[in-house]
């Protein structure tokens, strides 16, 4: 699928919309936005990636908590520094769409969450992702006791086999009862 960032052809186009939950509007828009993160010279490259520092200026990631782990779960980089190819970037996109699954959707927010990349959300997984969500400010950070109690909390409601930690299928089963849950995991351009 090595195109330049220039051009997106007719085929090419097609075979995008059949891989993702994308609209062709909704592709050949991502490719205008995501050209116009990269500079003249690289718009010309087969296969060009944009930093993470590039895309994290987007307006729609600017501002979400856990735009950092967004990019390194979806950049294929084998830097593994969260950069961005423009297949990478129609992933994310794909994800976060409205018509993409619940079951999609689910599967890329515990990959999110999953901070250490291990495949379960332990007790360390869910402070940080506790600590994203209420913003790590002295006025917001919560006490050692009241993080110790909430990550209690979501362990007794989630952990179903009582191991500890959060599996992929139980973090699934805790979403299905979360009706706003594929509302709120989005991203529109």
């Amino acid at each position: 699928m090595g195109t330049t960032a220039s051009q997106l052809g007719k085929d090419l186009l097609s075979e995008y919309q059949e891989l993702t939950f994308l609209t062709k509007q909704e592709i050949l828009l991502a490719h205008k936005r995501f050209s116009e993160l990269l500079s003249k010279d690289e718009r010309n490259l087969p296969n060009t990636r944009v930093s993470m520092e590039r895309i994290l200026t987007l307006p729609e990631l600017k501002s979400n908590p856990f735009r950092e782990r967004i990019c390194h779960v979806f950049s294929t980089s084998d830097q593994k520094n969260g950069s961005l190819s423009f297949e990478d970037f129609l992933d994310l996109l794909s994800a976060f769409s409205d018509s993409a699954t619940l079951e999609i959707k689910s599967h890329y927010a515990f990959r999110i969450f999953d901070f250490d990349d291990d495949g379960t959300l332990d007790c360390g997984d869910l402070e940080k992702l506790v600590n994203c969500l209420t913003g790590e400010t002295d006025d917001t950070r919560l006490t050692t006791d009241e993080m110790r109690q909430l990550i209690n909390n979501i362990l007794e409601e989630s952990d179903i086999d009582k191991d500890g930690t959060v599996n992929l299928s139980e973090f699934q089963h805790v979403i299905s009862r979360s009706p706003d849950f594929v509302s709120s995991f989005k991203i529109v351009l």
